[in-house]
């Protein structure tokens, strides 16, 4: 308890809270269509990879929208864009409470929701932004555990759904929405880590660095996976299980949960054991339950104990790569998060439209699980192939923090000769 009261007298907690609380929400809202799917799916009948489209969109929207609001962060400040973006996502579900009436307006609303995906980079920085890079795991792994509201949605949106009907559910967010604006007003004070002077091309250097695509594509599944298995497990469990559509929900909320839950014990391991230590561990546990996974579709224990292990792992997965952000973009961290953010958020894209691809001409959703985890075995060797040059130039033996960060200026040198 001590030394977790020393972590926030070194930075700013009420900053800390409304962060977490708005990436909290915002997930929540972000995988709506996911949790209510069986009922949407019934209302409009829809084919199994009419299912993978629509539960897809949400998350490659979320993920595109990620990069510009983090651009917009770094001029106009983290506190003003989370304030922006949360008086659209109130916009977005007013309508979906009052205009989808058809497959292609449903497809419109996974377009909107994606607006509440796009918070992940703003974040994190601004909640991390006020602690030093010693700290910073842990940091970014308390906001990140803002993803328990991927949880909380598939646990409270099917009983809502329910007792007032799916597009209902949309008011009720559009009203919630109003609590972490108000928090964040009140609470919220903008964090001092951006280079002022910097120009638009120092703040986007992460778009031309072989550091950022790899980070990016690693995201994609640790994040990418997280939140795309989130998406597809209501009706993954409601189709291959016969469970009820609430019953669906709650097994979901298990995984999403621990997923949630561990991201903050990968932030605080990784910033002792090393980011690149726990990714290494991390993407051989996903690959194997994965492939577990879609060998035990004919048991609803064991998948949801895997499952169980497997969303444990993704979450000190993204805990772990969120470690490493800031050390190796200090000043633009959440430029680099939102890029990140955006590129990996893209792998959930694929699990949706593989698994429904999977189960329509292969008539089962194994190979949709198995894809997945060759994904994660090929991360790992690019990871490891990538590693070398980063204990060399910005980080130490392992991913953890020097001991003596260097200025931005002379990181930003020592990495321009390390290219050369």
């Amino acid at each position: 308890m001590s030394s977790f009261t020393t972590f926030l007298r070194a930075g700013h907690g009420p900053t800390l809270f409304a962060a977490f609380l708005y990436f909290a929400f915002s997930c929540c809202i972000w995988v709506l269509n996911g949790a209510m799917a069986p009922f949407i799916s019934e209302t409009f009948q829809l084919s199994p990879a009419q299912k993978g489209l629509m539960l897809s969109v949400p998350i490659i929207a979320g993920a595109l929208m990620r990069f510009p609001l983090g651009v917009l962060a770094q001029y106009i400040g983290r506190k003003r864009a989370t304030l922006v973006e949360m008086a659209l996502i109130a916009v977005a579900m007013l309508f979906g409470f009052f205009f989808v009436h058809s497959f292609n307006d449903l497809l419109a609303m996974g377009v909107l929701l994606g607006i509440a995906g796009a918070s992940f980079g703003v974040a994190l920085s601004l909640g991390s932004g006020w602690f030093p890079p010693q700290h910073k795991g842990l940091a970014m792994g308390l906001v990140g555990a803002g993803n328990v509201g991927t949880a909380v949605s598939v646990l409270v949106a099917p009983p809502l759904a329910g007792w007032l009907g799916w597009q209902a559910v949309y008011g009720v967010a559009a009203a919630a929405i109003a609590v972490p604006m108000l928090v964040m007003i009140l609470l919220a004070k903008e964090p001092p880590d951006v280079d002022a002077h910097a120009s638009f091309r120092e703040h986007i250097a992460c778009l031309f660095e072989k550091d950022g695509w790899a980070f990016s594509l690693i995201y994609g599944v640790t994040f990418g996976g997280f939140i795309g298995l989130t998406t597809f497990l209501p009706s993954y469990y409601y189709d291959q299980f016969g469970v009820s559509k609430v019953q669906a929900g709650q097994l979901t909320m298990l995984a999403a949960f621990m997923g949630a839950a561990v991201r903050i014990a990968g932030g605080w391991i990784s910033d002792r054991w090393g980011g690149v230590n726990t990714l290494t561990l991390v993407l051989v546990v996903v690959a194997v339950c994965l492939v577990l996974v879609g060998l035990s579709s004919g048991s609803l224990v064991l998948t949801t104990l895997l499952l169980m292990l497997c969303f444990a792992a993704l979450g000190a997965g993204n805990g772990a790569l969120f470690q490493l952000v800031p050390l190796r973009w200090p000043t633009a961290t959440a430029v680099a998060g939102s890029m990140i953010g955006e590129i990996g958020a893209l792998g959930g894209g694929l699990v949706p439209n593989a698994m429904g691809l999977s189960k329509q001409y292969a008539g089962t959703y194994a190979w949709g699980f198995v894809l997945f985890a060759a994904l994660a075995v090929v991360m790992l060797g690019v990871m490891r192939v990538m590693q070398i040059r980063w204990t060399r130039t910005w980080a130490e033996k392992g991913g953890r923090a020097r001991a003596h960060a260097a200025p931005a200026a002379a990181q930003t040198t020592s990495l321009k000769k390390a290219r050369a």
